[in-house]
């Protein structure tokens, strides 16, 4: 059995104090790059790993990050997963990842069982955890929150949102300006606010194009891809002059694309489609899907350095996420037809 290299011994190699490597590993340290540095390469040369549980029996802190996400499996948080985990790597922390599948109940357990684990900070992914529940857990701990609209400021708490009503204006404006005059929307759960944003941005681009909002041109799915394929059918029988449809997400718009498929009507010259998210499978589509990008990979990394840097005593400069639309093969010309 290898014997483990000792902290000490790091120390030794890179001409440091034990205590420096120690500060550094916990990410408090504040020292020249240059010396940082030479503990990075002690320690891979050395391939020490540090006793975390030693380290939480003598300080009471478990090195650990705390993440909620709504859903472990979504596609869609992958990223934002993907981004913490880079923005906490080689800090000395790291992430405890718990789904609260959609349900408050299960989110509030899952924030007392990251709270048991003496989490140091902690990010939450969208969900239905209620407002006074953040602002309680932000006055607790340094908390990030992605995708959703409250102010956690009073307490050092930091929230990304998106302006999913404007991106869904803007796409909704793309089709219209192609051509498109009877387009349907295929809407998340009315209980996300994003789904409800969305939902009023294609409403609003709509009517300030002198277009008269259609309700039956309107039906709800809940983000997952069997719903796309069930609304897209739904949409075809209760309407035959339809043009386009917007998803209110790209799982559900590759259920859409399957019923397309099925029903042998093609994407963009029998009915063009687009969705939202961007989903890393969206640009590999047949043909590539129009979609509105989200920065989960940038906002993921961004609230991991934030909720390190509130651990430090430290300030972190302000980044505000843009949607992006991701204009591709799926949406044809109606201009003079």
């Amino acid at each position: 059995m290898t014997r483990a290299v000792t902290l000490t011994e790091v120390a030794r190699e890179a001409g440091v104090s034990p205590s420096t490597v120690s500060r550094i590993l916990n990410g408090t340290a504040r020292v020249r790059d240059e010396k940082a540095s030479q503990v990075r390469q002690a320690i891979e040369k050395l391939g020490y790993t540090p006793n975390t549980f030693a380290r939480s029996l003598a300080t009471g802190a478990s090195g650990s990050v705390g993440v909620l996400t709504p859903d472990i499996a979504s596609p869609f948080y992958n990223d934002a997963l993907s981004g913490i985990e880079q923005g906490l790597m080689g800090s000395g922390y790291s992430p405890i990842i718990i789904s609260g599948h959609w349900r408050t109940a299960e989110e509030e357990h899952a924030v007392e069982l990251l709270l048991n684990r003496r989490v140091e900070g902690m990010i939450i992914l969208g969900g239905q955890l209620p407002d006074h529940d953040l602002h309680a857990l932000s006055a607790r701990l340094p908390v990030g929150v992605l995708g959703r609209n409250i102010d956690l400021s009073r307490h050092g708490g930091v929230s990304l949102n998106m302006d999913n009503r404007q991106s869904a204006r803007d796409l909704t404006n793309y089709l219209i300006g192609r051509g498109h005059r009877v387009i349907g929307h295929i809407s998340g759960p009315p209980d996300h606010a994003d789904a409800r944003e969305r939902l009023t941005g294609y409403r609003e681009a709509l009517e300030e194009r002198g277009l008269k909002y259609d309700p039956t041109l309107v039906v709800q799915g809940d983000f997952q891809e069997p719903s796309g394929l069930i609304g897209m059918q739904r949409l075809l029988q209760q309407h035959s002059d339809l043009t386009a449809v917007f998803s209110a997400n790209d799982q559900m718009a590759y259920g859409a694309r399957l019923a397309l498929y099925r029903l042998g009507l093609r994407v963009p010259e029998d009915m063009s489609l687009v969705g939202f998210d961007d989903l890393p499978g969206s640009t590999y589509a047949t043909p590539p899907l129009s979609s509105v990008r989200q920065p989960m990979a940038e906002m993921g990394r961004w609230l991991a350095h934030f909720i390190l840097a509130r651990l430090r005593g430290e300030t972190t400069e302000p980044f505000e996420p843009r949607q992006e639309l991701m204009m591709r093969e799926s949406v044809a010309s109606r201009r003079g037809l």
